[in-house]
């Protein structure tokens, strides 16, 4: 028996990294996921290694800066699957993945704007869409993709990190409207990961690894590495699942140490 049997999941972000993780961990445990990606292969990539292990999973092209396509996502969820138990808001970008880096009072609008409207305001209307087809199935859980970069101050993170931040407040304030509607809304702030978002710093595209700059992000981890996607995951579903049945409006911490380190070296 796995802890999401005959439940509904979707994730969104879901083709790579942390969100790719995420729904074969949810699919691993009985949970039938809908694999929502702006990159409609790396939706269906994921959903074929589900079912090449025996899960369950449906691919859906999404943009969440598009009202209109998470409207269609949340109604596709209902209309073909019956319900939704759990939606986990991953999909998010950062500043360097549209330009290069830039301090904030250098960064372009349209680049604040995006980043923002990406990870904060996506994030909202995902779950103001899906709020009432969770409460429709008896309640849920939402659960929010936040950051250490939301917690902490980074250079060159001027809308990442805010948005971020921004997250961790939401995620407080749901909490207190959805829980008559018996929704838990958590949300969780991963350390450096090992996804394309962490990566693009050391790692060239003919595959060679800049170690000094590697180090360096590993160097504010207390484990000396890294994070694993599938060690993010775990948090996750844990938060997503009746583990977690007494926690909400709050945020887990999953960074290896960097806030203890932040902590020691202020």
């Amino acid at each position: 028996m796995g802890r999401f049997d005959g439940r509904v999941v979707i994730v969104t972000g879901a083709g790579n990294g942390i969100g790719r993780a995420c729904a074969v961990a949810f699919a691993n445990e009985g949970g039938t996921v809908v694999a929502a990606d702006l990159e409609k292969d790396s939706a269906a990539s994921v959903v074929e290694e589900i079912e090449r292990n025996g899960g369950r999973a449906r691919a859906h092209q999404l943009d969440v800066a598009d009202e209109a396509s998470i409207v269609e996502l949340i109604e596709a969820t209902e209309r073909d699957l019956g319900r939704l138990d759990v939606l986990h808001n991953n999909a998010g970008i950062h500043e360097t993945q549209l330009t290069a880096e830039a301090r904030s009072d250098q960064l372009p609008t349209e680049v604040w704007d995006r980043v923002v409207g990406v990870n904060l305001r996506g994030l909202w209307l995902a779950s103001k869409f899906a709020a009432p087809a969770l409460a429709r199935a008896g309640g849920g859980a939402i659960v929010n993709a936040a950051s250490i970069g939301g917690l902490v101050g980074y250079p060159m993170g001027g809308a990442y990190g805010p948005s971020k931040a921004g997250i961790v407040q939401l995620t407080r304030v749901m909490a207190l409207e959805l829980a008559a509607n018996g929704t838990r809304v958590n949300c969780y702030a991963p350390g450096n990961t090992e996804t394309r978002m962490v990566t693009q710093y050391f790692e060239g595209d003919d595959g060679q690894v800049d170690e000094m700059v590697k180090q360096q992000l590993v160097g504010t981890h207390l484990l000396g590495r890294l994070i694993r996607p599938e060690e993010v995951a775990s948090a996750v579903l844990f938060l997503a699942s009746d583990d977690a049945s007494a926690i909400t409006g709050t945020c887990l911490v999953v960074d290896a140490g960097t806030l203890a380190w932040r902590g020691i070296n202020a």
